[in-house]
């Protein structure tokens, strides 16, 4: 059966992909055991189980310096409150224009409201947490009739991933566990095994079954044909049902699962996180602890040594109890087996050390500093001036993010709207061109505030050569600085004039300014040329009319303003 074929190869990539991951199970497991217990499904059966799991997690430092890291990724780098990304053009000169500003900003607003009214906000905390931890994330987007989209995080241990030649991640394979009444109702008892359909006749709906789901290319296949034409389809299949039982087939236009890794290295597929480089320290602050307990109780309750006379009587070191004891010569009576003293100061700051360095593993100082700022509000430069070189270290990590989580985020939430047709109509100008995503959240503001302060830097240093030598700020183009200021800030691009509106404004200052300067000297002027018409010249008239006579006459057409103005002050009427 084709079915069958197509089961058996799916079948095949998910158990090579397993045997790919199982290197990083164990470590996944340790950082969650310590960390976030709660977090983590290594087992198809890892549901609805409610036992204690933090029993290794003596002290919470890590966990309190994750979530400060969580929170500050959600604040820095995606705040619901605040613009994060903006639409812009490969052309600049194109953005310039009126229509196709305001339809980049209609577009901004629409998927701003979309993003709201779904559950985006609620899935990507979630996601920079498997992101601090396991230094790998997934969460899928897709389409939903009622919000606009739809999200799903999945943790780590319950789904495989595969990358292209690119390195880019381009498979994705999930085992989870549904009950019968789940598949029914999402597949249809007309594509469900033999066994599941009778598992249903039964009425036990609540039985739960394996499953498997994929998103990978479309490629041809041996053994059939997806029923999909799309770049990438998505199959459900039994993974213990029946040969050839597939549930579902469907396509996406593009990869819908956003896997972002904190940090790799090619060709890993899984990424490298704060809490593997913290783990050290989190394993040992936790023995730390403990030993500090101890030390703690046996000053506070410290062994014992009594005579054997006392072996069936009730001694007590209670508060307040009293030991009866005779005490025979040489022999020695109800007391402690030794002095405890130990050196808990050295211990306590030995634990301190290690609290501080898993909180700077973690950036907690970072973005503890920009959620606990007395301040409603801080600006990207402030952060970039606090912390400066922790910004350059978290550079790559937000380059990482960017490309590999918020870009294509943006890019499909985009492509919901467009093919939902929820986007107002585009003007002529934009026919076939290609939007680019710019994030201007806090922490990519700050990032680019960074490199912003070698142009301030220069600007002070152009400024303090001016007393010197005025013509040192002839070196700088002051124009472009400003445009390239204005681009790394993140400032708006609509408060910039366009190039045509500045030269058109400046020609009207220069021609405002000349006037001026002719208006100012007009007096002096206007003395001057009463004096030459009263001066006796040849023929009986005066010095001015023989120079006027020597010129032609006078001017055809209308005087300049500057002229008028010296004219009307001279004669008293107003030049023509």
């Amino acid at each position: 059966m084709p079915g069958e074929n197509m089961h058996r190869q799916f079948q095949r990539r998910l158990n090579a992909l397993k045997a790919e991951r199982a290197g990083w199970l164990s470590h996944w497991r340790e950082l969650a055991e310590y960390t976030l217990p709660r977090r983590g499904r290594f087992l198809v059966s890892d549901r609805n189980k409610g036992d204690k799991k933090n029993s290794r997690i003596v002290d919470g430092s890590a966990t309190l310096a994750l979530r400060a890291l969580t929170s500050g990724m959600m604040a820095g780098l995606t705040n619901p409150a605040v613009p994060w990304f903006r639409l812009a053009l490969p052309e600049r000169e194109l953005m310039e224009f009126m229509p196709v500003k305001l339809r980049l900003e209609s577009v901004e607003r629409s998927m701003r409201r979309m993003f709201n009214a779904s559950n985006l906000y609620q899935c990507l905390p979630a996601v920079y947490e498997e992101l601090g931890v396991f230094g790998t994330a997934a969460v899928s987007v897709v389409a939903d009739e009622e919000d606009g989209l739809r999200c799903r995080v999945y943790t780590a241990g319950e789904y495989f991933l595969a990358q292209n030649h690119k390195m880019q991640v381009d498979t994705f394979y999930r085992e989870c566990a549904m009950t019968v009444e789940q598949v029914a109702g999402q597949f249809g008892l007309d594509n469900v095994s033999a066994r599941l359909r009778t598992q249903y006749d039964r009425g036990n709906y609540d039985d739960w079954v394996d499953i498997v789901h994929l998103v990978e290319p479309n490629r041809e296949m041996r053994g059939g044909k997806i029923e999909t034409d799309l770049p990438y389809r998505s199959v459900y299949f039994e993974a213990s049902g029946a040969r050839g039982g597939l549930l579902s087939q469907s396509g996406f236009p593009a990869f819908p699962v956003m896997a972002p890794r904190w940090f790799v290295m090619a060709p890993d597929v899984y990424g490298r996180s704060p809490g593997m480089d913290a783990l050290g320290d989190i394993k040992a602050l936790q023995l730390e602890q403990k030993r500090k307990a101890e030390a703690i109780e046996k000053m506070v309750r410290p062994p014992m040594i009594a005579p054997t006379s006392l072996r069936r009587a009730s001694p007590t070191i209670l508060p307040g109890g009293v030991t009866y004891v005779d005490v025979v010569q040489g022999q020695v009576g109800f007391q402690p087996a030794y002095q405890v003293n130990p050196r808990i100061n050295e211990l306590i700051l030995d634990i301190r050390d290690s609290q501080d360095r898993i909180g700077r593993t973690f950036y907690a100082d970072l973005f503890l500093m920009m959620l606990e700022s007395d301040r409603r509000t801080m600006t990207a430069a402030e952060v970039a001036e606090r912390h400066e070189e922790k910004l350059l270290m978290l550079g790559p990590v937000l380059d990482r993010l960017h490309k590999d989580l918020l870009r294509p985020l943006v890019e499909r939430g985009f492509d919901i709207m467009r093919d939902g047709n929820m986007l107002p109509p585009a003007p002529p100008e934009l026919a076939g061109t290609v939007l680019e995503v710019e994030f201007v959240s806090l922490l990519a503001q700050a990032q680019r505030q960074v490199n912003a302060g070698g142009i301030e830097r220069l600007a002070g240093f152009v400024a303090s050569l001016a007393p010197l030598d005025p013509k040192a700020a002839d070196k700088l183009d002051v124009d472009r600085m400003i445009d390239e200021y204005a681009e790394i800030s993140g400032a708006p691009a609509k408060i910039l004039r366009p190039r045509e509106a500045l030269e058109k404004r400046r020609a009207e200052q220069g021609q405002q300014q000349a006037q001026g300067q002719m208006l100012a000297q007009a007096p002096a002027l206007a003395q001057g040329v009463k004096a030459l018409g009263q001066t006796p010249g040849g023929d009986g008239g005066s010095v001015l009319d023989g120079l006027m006579a020597a010129a032609g006459g006078a001017a055809a057409g209308p005087l300049p303003d500057g002229l008028a103005a010296i004219a009307e002050s001279v004669t008293g009427e107003a030049a023509p």
